[in-house]
This record gives structure tokens, C-alpha cells and sequence, in this order.
């Protein structure tokens, strides 16, 4: 929602809360729906099962998508970059700076479709329009592009990239 942008003057307090009205507008329909429509439709003596089972699963998403997103932007080998190093990039730039700051999760078919393909965070910054479901295909593609101008295609397990994040968050922590 950018609410910063109010400030700066970017934004109209109007615009921000249309889009902060539309947010909570999203957010209570699936409010309602997880925990009072589903519980209602199982039934009076399943509705508490059914509301632990829709908290349950709702944290179980927010942890995996977390823990991806983590991942694919703040491992050891993503680089970081101030709006002044971007602002006056060519097309060109601005594509090895999605390749730069961003690294992929290496694992089995099914953990790729588990993440939806977002373990593909390189591919997913390259082509944002492509369909998920093709970085596998385009990924060997992009690392033989990487490979023949001595770019670098930032990869790894979960464990290990996890680890490497949280790592970094620690050396940033301290002053």
C-alpha cells in the first residue's frame, strides 16, 4: 500500500485509503469465509475443529511463504541495491539487477510446485509475466546465460540457503 507515499506526496491520502478500504474489504471476506462460514457448514460440534484447522493451516502457509520468499531474496550471494543505483539503469542493468538480487531453492519436482515455482525466485524476477509453472523449463536457459557472461546464478538447498539468511540478518543486526 505504500503509505510512506502519502508522506512524500506521491500518493493522495484519497488514493491510500481506497487502497487500504479495498485491503480490509479482501481481508474480511476471507475472514469470514475461514472462520465462520466453513465452521458453520461443518456443523455445530465440528465448527471448533474446523476453526483450529483454518488457524492452523492459515500460520503452516504464512511460515512456508515466509520462509520462501525469505529465501529467494535474503540469502549470502543476494545483493541489495539503493532506488539511486536504479534510477537511470538501461533495460539491460535492470535485468542483471533482478538476476543480482535474487537466488533460487534447489529440490525435488514436487518441492518446486509446493512453493509454486517461487523457488525459481531468479526466473520468477527476469520474466514476471511468464506463467510459474515454465521457470523450470527457462531456468538451464538463464544458467547458460549466466554461465557465458560470468554472471552468477545464486542457488541452493532450503537448509542451507535458511540458514544463510538468517545468518545475514544477524551480521546486518549488529552496528
Amino acid at each position: 500500500m505504500e503509505l510512506d507515499a502519502v508522506k512524500d506526496g506521491r500518493k493522495t491520502k484519497e488514493q491510500a485509503r481506497g487502497e487500504i478500504v479495498a485491503f480490509a474489504r479482501k481481508a474480511r471476506g476471507q475472514l469470514v469465509k475461514d472462520f465462520v462460514l466453513f465452521p458453520l457448514l461443518s456443523g455445530r460440534r465440528s465448527a471448533p475443529k474446523a476453526v483450529a484447522g483454518a488457524l492452523m493451516a492459515n500460520v503452516i502457509r504464512n511460515v512456508w511463504v515466509h520462509t520462501v520468499v525469505f529465501c529467494g531474496h535474503l540469502p549470502e550471494g543476494a545483493e541489495t541495491f539503493t532506488e539511486e543505483q536504479f534510477e537511470e539503469e538501461s533495460r539491460g542493468g535492470c535485468y542483471v539487477r533482478q538476476l543480482l538480487g535474487s537466488c533460487n531453492l534447489e529440490g525435488t519436482r514436487l518441492f518446486h510446485i509446493l512453493t509454486g515455482h517461487l523457488s525459481y525466485q531468479v526466473e520468477h524476477h527476469l520474466f514476471p509475466d511468464l506463467p510459474s509453472s515454465r521457470y523450470p523449463e527457462v531456468a538451464p536457459q538463464v544458467q547458460a546465460v549466466c554461465e557465458r557472461y560470468g554472471l552468477p546464478y545464486t542457488t541452493g538447498r532450503l537448509g542451507r540457503q535458511y540458514r544463510s539468511v538468517y545468518k545475514k540478518i544477524l551480521r546486518m543486526a549488529v552496528p
